[in-house]
């Protein structure tokens, strides 16, 4: 580990200790009527002197040194003590956290979810924990930890379909009940015949398996008219809100109600159902 790597770890583990970090919150709406059916928690670090520190810079050091149990339970009773605030104040929604593989390797993860659950009087169907397609590789052979997650009624979400090799192995053996098509199939959705086509293949095999349909990455009305032409469930992205902080989410929630009307074009100029 160079000299770098050492000193940021050692500032994240000051940072986790001190409360140097924090959750931003990005809304996932129904396509169809716009309406908010979870947050997805994104683990924000503002290094005093380093500025902004990406998470696809802390996290992997926190994986190889020991720091990501910590973590993942920090961001876990964070999210949760938060959506117990939201509830308060008559914001009904779910919360995903995303959760590192090596977290599924504890035998007795599940529980501990269940139990911070509890202790926070959150019910465990309001919590989804989020995979990267990347991070399920090694499990396959975790299957009893998932499953376990399953049957206690926790989410179960695959980030970034589409990005990696194996994912239709994913699908198949897998309990996951959502998944999330990547961004670089929502760019250019809709000019682009050849992402028109992955895209309604995608949400037509997952919606055969049962699954839920998020895409990642929704920037412009175009994109949004393509995802529900597609049918499409859920879109989340900058079109929709960037990442909110914790006290803004209420206040967003009543603006975002007005303004859906806008970005939906009247039935006349939506764009025509593509045909494969």
């Amino acid at each position: 580990m160079n000299k770098e790597d050492v000193r940021l770890l050692d500032e994240l583990e000051r940072a986790l200790r001190q409360g140097g970090l924090r959750l931003a919150y990005q809304p996932k709406v129904d396509a169809l009527d716009g309406s908010l059916v979870r947050v997805e928690a994104l683990m924000r670090w503002t290094h005093p002197e380093l500025g902004a520190v990406p998470p696809a810079r802390f996290v992997p050091l926190a994986e190889m040194h020991g720091l990501i149990d910590g973590l993942t339970q920090w961001a876990l009773r964070t999210a949760l003590r938060q959506w117990r605030v939201w509830k308060n104040a008559g914001l009904d929604t779910s919360v995903a956290v995303n959760i590192s593989a090596m977290s599924l390797e504890q035998l007795d993860f599940p529980d501990l979810v269940e139990r911070l659950c509890r202790a926070l009087d959150v019910p465990v169907d309001r919590l989804v924990l989020e995979l990267t397609e990347g991070a399920t590789q090694p499990l396959i052979n975790l299957m009893d930890t998932l499953t376990r997650f399953r049957i206690k009624g926790v989410g179960l979400a695959l980030d970034d379909f589409g990005t990696g090799y194996s994912g239709l192995i994913q699908l198949r053996k897998l309990p996951f009940n959502e998944i999330k098509i990547d961004r670089q199939f929502v760019t250019d959705l809709p000019t682009s015949r050849d992402d028109q086509v992955i895209v309604r293949s995608v949400i037509e095999l997952a919606h055969g398996l049962g699954l839920q349909v998020t895409a990642e990455g929704v920037e412009t009305v175009e994109q949004l008219a393509a995802l529900r032409d597609l049918g499409c469930d859920l879109i989340q992205g900058y079109l929709v809100a960037h990442p909110l902080e914790a006290g803004e989410l209420v206040a967003w929630a009543s603006r975002h109600k007005r303004r859906w009307k806008l970005l939906i074009r009247p039935p006349q100029e939506e764009p025509r159902r593509i045909k494969a």
